[in-house]
């Protein structure tokens, strides 16, 4: 090793976590100078993460953290699901998201990763992503953020699913306290499995809705109906739609004889969902 001792390459790993090969190959560039080689393996390391940068990710972990009636949800994704469940690959997760609760993000409005680690105060955040990719060998991302910050008379509720692949944050208006958390936190869980695209039918995009409506069009047509009645048909099945995509008008999971409007009105009066956010690893 040309004078480039274990015991300094040991003490090398142990300050960067890098590679014992690669210790040994910036020790012998830098002549010896841990310093130096320190550098040498930050720069190699950079180079290393813009290449995996570009490679797929479809594992990770969405986080959910609250305080003070507000929440944060982020996700961050990762190539594989060994490093999904890795504990420092999920404190960054959940530091992120407790960053996201206290940050100045505009509240309700999803902000995407890139916009979030450029704005003031996440600058090291980006330069973590980083380095998690040099030193944990994948494509670390961070793909979406979310706050809400109710006001005094509503309440937020959050669900995790399926190892954190899937989370939930449900605002009802019209009620405060625990109790309306749990309410909003069972809509959440709904959403979780359900997937509604609005709360209400007017809530979808009207994108959507001429999509759909295009779509039901043609497969009304190709089944071979009149053409006087396929703007009758395709309303009807338009109407069945919006009872599948709009949150209020689905059947509810935990009783599918009633919708979920029927849910919160059972529990408490004048109670509705203001809005929600649904975030799944790999969308």
């Amino acid at each position: 090793m040309s004078g480039i001792t274990a015991q300094a390459v040991k003490s090398l790993r142990d300050r960067t976590g890098a590679g014992m090969m690669d210790c040994k190959k910036a020790l012998l560039e830098a002549g010896g100078d841990e310093e130096q080689a320190i550098d040498l393996l930050r720069q190699w390391g950079a180079a290393k993460a813009a290449k995996r940068a570009e490679r797929e990710t479809s594992e990770g972990v969405v986080e959910i953290v609250s305080r003070d009636g507000a929440t944060a949800m982020v996700s961050v994704s990762s190539e594989t699901d060994f490093v999904a469940r890795n504990e420092e690959f999920q404190g960054f997760a959940t530091r992120l998201a407790e960053a996201v609760l206290g940050g100045d993000l505009p509240d309700g409005q999803v902000v995407t990763g890139e916009e979030l680690l450029g704005r003031p105060g996440f600058e090291s955040f980006a330069a973590e992503v980083t380095d998690l990719r040099s030193k944990i060998g994948e494509n670390i991302q961070v793909h979406r953020a979310i706050r809400y910050a109710p006001g005094s008379e509503s309440a937020v509720g959050s669900y995790l699913h399926f190892g954190g692949r899937i989370g939930v944050m449900v605002e009802l208006l019209g009620a405060t306290g625990e109790e309306a958390e749990g309410l909003a936190r069972d809509v959440a869980m709904h959403v979780a499995a359900a997937h509604p695209v609005g709360v209400r039918p007017e809530d979808i995009p009207a994108e959507v809705q001429e999509r759909e409506r295009a779509v039901l069009t043609e497969q009304t047509r190709a089944e071979g109906k009149p053409e006087q009645i396929v703007d009758k048909i395709v309303e009807g099945r338009m109407r069945k739609y919006f009872e599948q995509q709009s949150l209020l008008l689905q059947a509810f999971v935990k009783d599918p004889d009633q919708t979920v409007a029927d849910f919160l009105a059972a529990h408490a009066d004048d109670v509705t969902v203001r809005r929600f956010a649904r975030f799944e690893i790999g969308e």
